[in-house]
Protein backbone atom coordinates (compact mmCIF):
# COMPACT_ATOMS: atom_id res chain seq x y z
CA UNK A 1 0.00 0.00 0.00
CA UNK A 2 1.16 3.51 -0.81
CA UNK A 3 0.74 6.49 1.48
CA UNK A 4 0.24 10.20 1.03
CA UNK A 5 1.23 12.81 3.60
CA UNK A 6 -0.75 16.04 3.32
CA UNK A 7 1.65 18.96 3.63
CA UNK A 8 0.15 21.77 1.53
CA UNK A 9 -1.56 23.81 4.24
CA UNK A 10 -0.55 27.39 4.99
CA UNK A 11 -0.54 26.89 8.76
CA UNK A 12 -1.94 30.36 9.45
CA UNK A 13 -2.80 29.53 13.07
CA UNK A 14 0.85 28.61 13.65
CA UNK A 15 2.19 32.07 12.79
CA UNK A 16 4.76 33.44 13.32
CA UNK A 17 6.40 29.98 13.31
CA UNK A 18 5.17 29.32 9.78
CA UNK A 19 6.10 32.69 8.30
CA UNK A 20 9.33 31.22 7.00
CA UNK A 21 8.93 27.48 7.64
CA UNK A 22 6.20 25.17 6.28
CA UNK A 23 4.19 23.64 9.10
CA UNK A 24 5.27 20.00 8.46
CA UNK A 25 8.90 21.02 9.00
CA UNK A 26 8.29 22.49 12.46
CA UNK A 27 10.20 20.38 14.95
CA UNK A 28 9.01 18.44 17.98
CA UNK A 29 11.20 16.13 19.99
CA UNK A 30 14.20 17.07 17.86
CA UNK A 31 12.81 16.29 14.41
CA UNK A 32 10.24 17.73 11.97
CA UNK A 33 6.64 16.66 12.38
CA UNK A 34 6.63 15.08 8.93
CA UNK A 35 9.70 12.97 9.70
CA UNK A 36 7.85 11.27 12.56
CA UNK A 37 5.28 10.14 9.98
CA UNK A 38 7.91 8.99 7.49
CA UNK A 39 9.68 6.92 10.12
CA UNK A 40 6.49 5.30 11.37
CA UNK A 41 5.33 4.52 7.83
CA UNK A 42 8.69 2.94 7.07
CA UNK A 43 8.43 0.84 10.23
CA UNK A 44 5.04 -0.39 8.99
CA UNK A 45 6.58 -1.46 5.69
CA UNK A 46 4.96 1.39 3.72
CA UNK A 47 7.81 2.74 1.65
CA UNK A 48 6.17 4.34 -1.42
CA UNK A 49 5.20 7.84 -0.29
CA UNK A 50 3.64 10.87 -1.95
CA UNK A 51 3.82 14.30 -0.31
CA UNK A 52 1.85 17.27 -1.61
CA UNK A 53 2.93 20.81 -0.93
CA UNK A 54 2.16 24.41 -1.82
CA UNK A 55 3.28 27.07 0.65
CA UNK A 56 7.12 27.06 0.88
CA UNK A 57 6.97 23.63 -0.68
CA UNK A 58 10.48 23.66 -2.05
CA UNK A 59 11.77 23.68 1.52
CA UNK A 60 10.02 20.34 2.06
CA UNK A 61 11.62 18.81 -1.04
CA UNK A 62 15.04 20.20 -0.11
CA UNK A 63 14.80 18.85 3.45
CA UNK A 64 13.42 15.38 2.66
CA UNK A 65 14.85 14.67 -0.77
CA UNK A 66 13.88 11.33 -2.26
CA UNK A 67 13.53 9.66 1.14
CA UNK A 68 16.61 7.44 0.82
CA UNK A 69 17.85 8.22 4.32
CA UNK A 70 14.64 6.70 5.74
CA UNK A 71 14.66 3.77 3.28
CA UNK A 72 11.53 5.05 1.53
CA UNK A 73 10.83 6.51 -1.91
CA UNK A 74 9.20 9.95 -1.89
CA UNK A 75 7.41 11.58 -4.83
CA UNK A 76 6.02 15.09 -4.65
CA UNK A 77 2.75 16.58 -5.87
CA UNK A 78 3.27 20.33 -6.10
CA UNK A 79 0.28 22.67 -5.98
CA UNK A 80 0.46 26.29 -7.10
CA UNK A 81 -2.16 27.10 -4.49
CA UNK A 82 -3.44 24.67 -1.88
CA UNK A 83 -6.28 22.59 -3.31
CA UNK A 84 -7.91 21.53 -0.01
CA UNK A 85 -7.73 17.90 1.09
CA UNK A 86 -9.80 16.18 -1.60
CA UNK A 87 -8.39 18.40 -4.34
CA UNK A 88 -4.85 17.65 -3.27
CA UNK A 89 -5.49 13.93 -3.17
CA UNK A 90 -7.23 13.96 -6.57
CA UNK A 91 -4.28 15.76 -8.15
CA UNK A 92 -1.89 13.15 -6.71
CA UNK A 93 -3.90 10.11 -7.87
CA UNK A 94 -1.56 9.38 -10.83
CA UNK A 95 1.23 8.89 -8.28
CA UNK A 96 -0.90 6.78 -5.93
CA UNK A 97 -1.99 4.07 -8.34
CA UNK A 98 -5.24 2.17 -8.73
CA UNK A 99 -5.37 0.46 -5.34
CA UNK A 100 -6.41 1.79 -1.94
CA UNK A 101 -3.92 4.11 -0.27
CA UNK A 102 -3.29 5.61 3.16
CA UNK A 103 -3.50 9.36 3.76
CA UNK A 104 -2.03 11.10 6.81
CA UNK A 105 -2.41 14.75 7.78
CA UNK A 106 1.07 16.20 8.11
CA UNK A 107 0.13 18.27 11.16
CA UNK A 108 -0.88 15.48 13.54
CA UNK A 109 1.27 13.34 15.81
CA UNK A 110 0.26 9.76 16.58
CA UNK A 111 1.51 6.32 17.55
CA UNK A 112 -1.03 4.48 15.41
CA UNK A 113 0.10 1.24 13.80
CA UNK A 114 -0.28 2.02 10.11
CA UNK A 115 0.25 -1.63 9.22
CA UNK A 116 -3.01 -2.47 11.03
CA UNK A 117 -5.06 0.07 9.11
CA UNK A 118 -6.70 -1.09 5.89
CA UNK A 119 -9.74 -0.60 3.68
CA UNK A 120 -12.35 -3.39 3.87
CA UNK A 121 -13.51 -4.86 0.59
CA UNK A 122 -16.40 -2.91 -0.90
CA UNK A 123 -15.80 0.31 1.04
CA UNK A 124 -14.62 3.65 -0.31
CA UNK A 125 -13.03 4.95 2.88
CA UNK A 126 -11.79 3.74 6.27
CA UNK A 127 -11.31 6.45 8.89
CA UNK A 128 -9.29 6.43 12.09
CA UNK A 129 -11.36 8.10 14.80
CA UNK A 130 -10.09 9.40 18.15
CA UNK A 131 -11.59 10.73 21.37
CA UNK A 132 -12.64 14.37 21.09
CA UNK A 133 -9.85 16.73 22.14
CA UNK A 134 -10.61 19.79 24.24
CA UNK A 135 -10.40 22.10 21.23
CA UNK A 136 -12.90 20.01 19.23
CA UNK A 137 -15.29 18.73 21.87
CA UNK A 138 -18.24 18.34 19.48
CA UNK A 139 -16.46 15.72 17.36
CA UNK A 140 -17.07 14.95 13.69
CA UNK A 141 -18.77 11.62 13.01
CA UNK A 142 -20.20 8.65 14.89
CA UNK A 143 -18.71 5.16 14.80
CA UNK A 144 -21.40 2.49 14.96
CA UNK A 145 -20.83 -1.22 14.39
CA UNK A 146 -17.69 -0.58 12.40
CA UNK A 147 -19.28 2.04 10.15
CA UNK A 148 -18.70 5.78 10.28
CA UNK A 149 -21.94 7.73 10.14
CA UNK A 150 -22.92 11.37 9.81
CA UNK A 151 -24.91 11.28 13.02
CA UNK A 152 -25.50 13.84 15.75
CA UNK A 153 -24.89 11.65 18.79
CA UNK A 154 -21.82 9.91 20.23
CA UNK A 155 -19.44 11.63 17.87
CA UNK A 156 -15.71 11.06 17.75
CA UNK A 157 -13.09 13.18 16.02
CA UNK A 158 -11.65 12.25 12.65
CA UNK A 159 -7.91 11.91 13.21
CA UNK A 160 -6.87 13.03 9.75
CA UNK A 161 -5.75 9.47 8.99
CA UNK A 162 -7.68 7.34 6.53
CA UNK A 163 -7.44 4.73 3.83
CA UNK A 164 -9.24 5.55 0.59
CA UNK A 165 -10.18 3.94 -2.69
CA UNK A 166 -9.46 6.14 -5.73
CA UNK A 167 -13.15 5.97 -6.69
CA UNK A 168 -13.99 8.22 -3.73
CA UNK A 169 -12.45 11.09 -5.70
CA UNK A 170 -13.85 10.38 -9.15
CA UNK A 171 -16.09 13.48 -9.06
CA UNK A 172 -13.12 15.79 -8.42
CA UNK A 173 -11.34 17.22 -11.42
CA UNK A 174 -7.56 17.20 -11.18
CA UNK A 175 -6.34 20.66 -10.27
CA UNK A 176 -9.60 21.90 -8.74
CA UNK A 177 -9.95 22.69 -5.05
CA UNK A 178 -12.30 20.37 -3.16
CA UNK A 179 -13.01 19.55 0.46
CA UNK A 180 -12.97 15.97 1.74
CA UNK A 181 -15.95 16.11 4.11
CA UNK A 182 -18.71 16.28 1.43
CA UNK A 183 -17.25 13.23 -0.33
CA UNK A 184 -17.09 11.30 2.93
CA UNK A 185 -20.61 12.26 4.00
CA UNK A 186 -22.01 11.15 0.64
CA UNK A 187 -20.22 7.80 0.97
CA UNK A 188 -21.39 7.44 4.59
CA UNK A 189 -24.99 7.81 3.47
CA UNK A 190 -24.42 4.79 1.25
CA UNK A 191 -22.79 2.75 4.03
CA UNK A 192 -19.41 2.86 2.28
CA UNK A 193 -17.24 4.28 5.08
CA UNK A 194 -15.81 2.01 7.78
CA UNK A 195 -13.76 3.10 10.77
CA UNK A 196 -11.74 2.23 13.83
CA UNK A 197 -11.31 3.92 17.20
CA UNK A 198 -7.70 4.69 18.08
CA UNK A 199 -7.26 5.20 21.82
CA UNK A 200 -3.49 5.70 21.84
CA UNK A 201 -1.44 8.84 21.30
CA UNK A 202 -2.84 11.48 18.98
CA UNK A 203 -2.24 15.22 18.90
CA UNK A 204 -3.53 17.87 16.49
CA UNK A 205 -0.75 20.42 16.23
CA UNK A 206 -2.91 23.44 15.51
CA UNK A 207 -1.30 26.18 17.59
CA UNK A 208 2.22 27.13 18.74
CA UNK A 209 1.14 26.31 22.28
CA UNK A 210 0.16 22.72 21.38
CA UNK A 211 3.42 22.34 19.45
CA UNK A 212 5.39 23.46 22.52
CA UNK A 213 3.43 21.11 24.80
CA UNK A 214 4.11 18.13 22.54
CA UNK A 215 7.78 19.08 22.24
CA UNK A 216 8.10 19.21 26.04
CA UNK A 217 6.33 15.87 26.45
CA UNK A 218 8.55 14.14 23.91
CA UNK A 219 11.71 15.50 25.48
CA UNK A 220 10.76 14.59 29.05
CA UNK A 221 8.93 11.27 28.76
Amino acid sequence: MRAMILAAGRGARMRPLTDHTPKPLLEVGGKPLIVWHIERLAQAGITELVINHAYLGQQIEDRLGDGTRWHVHIQYSAEQTALETAGGIAKALPLLGDESFLVVNGDVFTDIDYAATSLPVGKLAHLVMVDNPQQHAEGDFALQDGLVKHAADNRLTFSGIGVYHPDLFKSVQSGEAAKLAPLLISAMQQGLVSGQHHTGIWHDIGTPERLAQLDHWLKTR
